[in-house]
Formats: C-alpha cells, sequence, structure tokens
C-alpha cells in the first residue's frame, strides 16, 4: 500500500495491521513519539493531556526526571547479572523499604519479578506451598493478567478466556458486591457458604484473591465489611489472603497500597504498574513464614528484578515521599468528585451515575437515562473517542465497558489537570454526543 499520502498514525496503523496480531489491541489508533508528565505527542505532532498513565502506571508521571537520572545512573553501572547469578544491594534495598511499608504487622518478605501477571502467578504457588492446599477463590470482573493462571483467576470470560480451551483447575470465583448492579455484600459471602458446602471445603483452599478496587471489573471499591469477613474467615480455616494491588498500588489512592483504608491485613500483597515509573518490574510481598515456604530454586526469573527497574522504583519512592504524592491523590480525588457530582445533575451533560472511587483512583458509568443505572458501553466508547478528538487520553473499563476510570499522572500540573477536565465536559456534551 501506498503510504506516502497518509497520516503518520494512519501508515503506523497499516504496518501494525500487517505485521502485529489482532490480539494485542490498542485503545486508541495512535502512535506514541514523546511525553513528559501528563503530556504525549503523536507521531502526527499532536499533543494530548494523558489521563490513561500506560493502564496505572505513570503515577510519577512520564519521564519523571528523578527516575531519569536513577536509570541512567544505573544503566552506567550494569544493566542486567540476573539476580539468581549475581545479586545487586539495591535489590535489597528496596525489598527492604518495600517490606517496611508492608500493610500487615510482623517481618515480611519481597522477591521481585517482571509483569502484574508473574506477580499474581507466584502470590499463588506461594500461598499453595505455604499451605499445601490447591483451591483458589478470586471474583466476578477482577482482573488478575492474562497468563494461563492469571486468565483462570480473572472474572471476565471475554476476551481474556475466550478461546484459549482449558484453564487450570481449582480455580472458583464468587460475585463481586455492586450496590447497583443488585449484588449485596451477604450475596457474596452467602455464594462463600455455599461453596463451602457444596463444591470445596475450606481445609482444600489455598487462597482468596481479590482487588481492593477492582481495576477492568470498574473501578468498584472492595467494601470493608467484606474484607473484614473474608480476613476472619480466612483465619478461621487457614486460608490465605491476597491483596492485588497492581493498578491501586503506590499511591493511586492515597495510600500505599489500597487494602491499607480497610484496616484489614492480608497474607500477600502482588504489586507491579505504578512501582517503577514505567519500567517493568513487579513484586510479591508476604509475611515471612509464608514467604519461606519455597525451596531455594522456587521462585524467580531471568529479567525478575531487573536492576533498572529496581533503580527506577527506589525513585519512585522517593519521589512519592517528597513530593507528597498520597496527599495529591486525595486532593485530586475531591476535586474530580466535586466535579463529576456537577455533571451529574446537568441536564445537557450525558448522564452520568455510580461515581466512585479512592483518592485518585475514580471512575463513573455512561447510562441510558439519569433515573436508572442502566449501562450504556456504546455511549462510553463514544465519549473516549470523542475526548481523544478533543486531546485527552481516557480509558473505559466496567463489565459492560460502561465505566469511564481516571488514571492521570498524580504529578499532574494543575492547569493541565482542569484543561484535561473541560476536555472530558466538552465530549459528554449532549450537542456534541
Amino acid at each position: 500500500m501506498d503510504t506516502a499520502h497518509l497520516s503518520a498514525n494512519t501508515a503506523l496503523n497499516h504496518r501494525r495491521e500487517a505485521s502485529v496480531p489482532r490480539g494485542v489491541a490498542s485503545a486508541t489508533p495512535l502512535f506514541a513519539t514523546r511525553a513528559e508528565n501528563a503530556e504525549v505527542w503523536d507521531a502526527d505532532g499532536r499533543r494530548y493531556i494523558d489521563f490513561a498513565g500506560g493502564i496505572a502506571v505513570l503515577n510519577t508521571g512520564h519521564r519523571h526526571p528523578k527516575v531519569v537520572a536513577a536509570v541512567k545512573a544505573q544503566i552506567d553501572a550494569f544493566s542486567h547479572t540476573a539476580f539468581q547469578v549475581m545479586a545487586y544491594e539495591p535489590y535489597i534495598a528496596l525489598a527492604e523499604r518495600i517490606n517496611a511499608m508492608a500493610p500487615f504487622e510482623g517481618p515480611a518478605r519481597t522477591i521481585f519479578f517482571t509483569t502484574g501477571a508473574e506477580s499474581v502467578e507466584n502470590a499463588v504457588k506461594i500461598a499453595r506451598a505455604a499451605t499445601g492446599r490447591n483451591g483458589v477463590i478470586a471474583f466476578s470482573g477482577a482482573f488478575h493478567g492474562r497468563s494461563l493462571m492469571t486468565s483462570a483467576l480473572t472474572g471476565k470470560v471475554n476476551p481474556y478466556k475466550l478461546g484459549f480451551g482449558s484453564l487450570p483447575g481449582e480455580v472458583y470465583h464468587l460475585p463481586f458486591p455492586i450496590a447497583h448492579y443488585g449484588v449485596t455484600i451477604a450475596d457474596s459471602l452467602r455464594a462463600l457458604e455455599m461453596l463451602f458446602r457444596c463444591d470445596l471445603d475450606p481445609s482444600a483452599v489455598a487462597a482468596i484473591i481479590l482487588e481492593p478496587i477492582q481495576g477492568e471489573g470498574g473501578f468498584h471499591v472492595a467494601p470493608k465489611e467484606l474484607l473484614i469477613a473474608l480476613r476472619s474467615l480466612c483465619d478461621q480455616h487457614g486460608i490465605l489472603l491476597i491483596s492485588d494491588e497492581v493498578q491501586a498500588g503506590f499511591g493511586r489512592t492515597g495510600t500505599i497500597f489500597g487494602i491499607e483504608h480497610s484496616g484489614v491485613s492480608p497474607d500477600l500483597v502482588t504489586m507491579a504498574k505504578s512501582m517503577s515509573g514505567g519500567f517493568p518490574l513487579s513484586a510479591v510481598c508476604g509475611r515471612a513464614e509464608i514467604m519461606e515456604a519455597i525451596e531455594p530454586g522456587g521462585l524467580g526469573g531471568t529479567f525478575g528484578g531487573s536492576p533498572i527497574g529496581i533503580a527506577a522504583a527506589h525513585a519512585v519512592l522517593d519521589v512519592i515521599a517528597e513530593e507528597q504524592l498520597l496527599a495529591r491523590a486525595k486532593e485530586l480525588g475531591r476535586r474530580m468528585r466535586t466535579r463529576f457530582e456537577a455533571w451529574a445533575r446537568r441536564d445537557d451533560l450525558l448522564p452520568i451515575a455510580g461515581i466512585r472511587g479512592v483518592g485518585a483512583m475514580m471512575a463513573f458509568d455512561l447510562v441510558r437515562s439519569r433515573s436508572g443505572h442502566d449501562p450504556d458501553g456504546a455511549t462510553a466508547k463514544a465519549v473516549t473517542a470523542k475526548a481523544r478528538d478533543l486531546g485527552l487520553i481516557l480509558l473505559s473499563c466496567g463489565i459492560y465497558g460502561e465505566t469511564l476510570r481516571f488514571l492521570m499522572p498524580l504529578t499532574i500540573p494543575n492547569a493541565q489537570f482542569e484543561e484535561g477536565l473541560g476536555i472530558l465536559e466538552q465530549a459528554l456534551s449532549v450537542s456534541v454526543a
């Protein structure tokens, strides 16, 4: 195909279609060429405000100077040895820092990997080894990754399980409580009771895993009462509680880990995404006696705990503290909630409902009428496209694709934050839609 007269983005899309499988989808038809903090420019030179943050990866923004400097310094020293071959002190130092922040009491241990799915896979391995059991319980709407085990844990068939054949067994799902879809906390706990009565003795369960705020499932917050009940049941039956913090962690909710808002202590914590400012790194942190259940060589990975990602993560933790990003997350969340609640009362904007979130992990739903909560995924998709045309990168999610979620960098300047909200307001306009 002659691409000489096409825009750069269009030409690149043609090349993509001819060389990359369609199984990896992109939320926009754009190609990034450079980025800075909360701004990104595409191949045609157009500037966008970034409210997606690389899917919750950029709490400290694109190319934060401290992160860039830390990475450059590490590259000047060495880029890779494999921790299993020749270890390095920054790995140990980062484990020490995370252990000190662990959302549970007592000694902790942390091991590093590369991706969020890899951290969840290994958390399940650790839980099974520590308990001598196989069963794992997850929730509907959950997203835990795209590997075989994490696809089994993920609580949505299309597209995450469609066509992939048999997935790892002994994985069970409970309904996640979402009030406006008629699922209560009592319903979730009743389903767990029935699972224990009908299909799975508690003594066969290694772990219960959930996100403190669901990500792909629609930014639904796990109720404190549910977490308290799960903790009690886990203690009663010797089951481990895993908090998947891959999307909610590292300051997005106004605390380092999302589960901290509940006061409930997990046994294992998975993390990735924003922990390293755009560089691949993930981790599992857990109670020491659980983490030590694995024999030497049972855990690891060639690139796990890459020196580059480790260096970036140290800088991220420094930035979170120095720039008071936990307080900033709460401030951004308050400002979004105030604006969204005002929009929900306006007749000149598309109907929205279900305003929710913790800290800067905020969302709302596009619905078909102002008097109900019938989800409108098609309109949500149209709004993200209109926002993109107006200069805002925005992501949808949710059971029916009805949810708009907000993942702008916590370092976003106030002027750009307001600019992005202004574009979103335009995209929600009835006249524009």
